[in-house]
């Protein structure tokens, strides 16, 4: 999964507690993903602009043609980016200097050939690139549609994404799960000092899904996360960070 992306919300009273408790709650939920997306580049070239456009159809078609055996549609495949270019090359032609000279003021010079420094543009082809979005309904077969798709002619323009099927619900029992460690954190440090937990009176948090991100680190860095960590890495990873303090009653 791309880049991990993060929300916060946070909640915060017009006054501080004088005697409470602050805490930290921490969950992760694990989930397979069910779906991919990946870019690829796909480029075509011709002696004019239409010419170029109309090879560029031609490959896309046929690379469609390759990777529907493997149940990708033609609507699995949308344009994310499409643009023709007119590629053309300088030549300087016939650029020759003479041998070195000896003036008669005993100075050095160049004597270049009448020929020298002709610069004539000559315009080649046009080249037209696309990228296209691929997605994918079966994550487990990326590898498979990747390599089909370069195998037809196709570059790979971005790295594997994956997604959940229900994000929003995985998000949501993550925060669920950490406001409950939080708080039974609370009654459990509040209990061991002879206290009864209050209301809260400030709560904070923090989301991040990552593709295995938080396993990597977790095994770097044990003491820096909480301890229900995940041991398997590769799967979509929704970690939550509640932040929370009670007042003592």
């Amino acid at each position: 999964m791309m880049p991990a992306n993060a929300y916060r919300a946070q909640f915060q009273p017009a006054t501080q507690p004088t005697e409470g408790i602050a805490v930290v709650g921490e969950a992760v939920r694990r989930v397979a993903p069910e779906s991919a997306q990946f870019l690829i580049e796909i480029s075509a070239a011709g002696a004019t602009g239409s010419q170029a456009m109309a090879n560029y159809e031609a490959k896309t078609a046929q690379i469609s043609q390759a990777v529907s055996t493997l149940g990708i549609q033609h609507s699995d495949l949308q344009t994310v980016s499409l643009n023709v270019v007119n590629v053309y090359t300088p030549l300087i032609q016939g650029l020759h200097y003479g041998v070195p000279q000896i003036s008669q003021g005993g100075m050095s010079a160049f004597s270049p050939s009448p020929t020298s420094f002709q610069p004539d543009v000559q315009f080649g082809t046009f080249q037209t690139r696309g990228v296209m979005r691929v997605n994918l309904r079966e994550a487990s077969r990326a590898a498979e549609v990747a390599d089909a798709l370069l195998k037809a002619g196709a570059a790979l323009a971005s790295g594997l994404s994956y997604h959940a099927a229900d994000e929003a619900g995985a998000r949501k029992s993550t925060l669920e799960a950490a406001g409950k460690d939080a708080r039974a954190k609370a009654e459990t440090l509040a209990a061991t000092a002879g206290k009864k937990l209050g209301e809260p009176l400030a709560i904070s948090e923090d989301i991040v899904a990552s593709n295995g991100v938080y396993s990597s680190l977790r095994t770097q860095m044990p003491w820096a996360f909480g301890p229900d960590t995940p041991t398997t890495a590769g799967e979509l990873e929704y970690y939550a960070r509640v932040t929370a303090s009670y007042r003592f009653q």
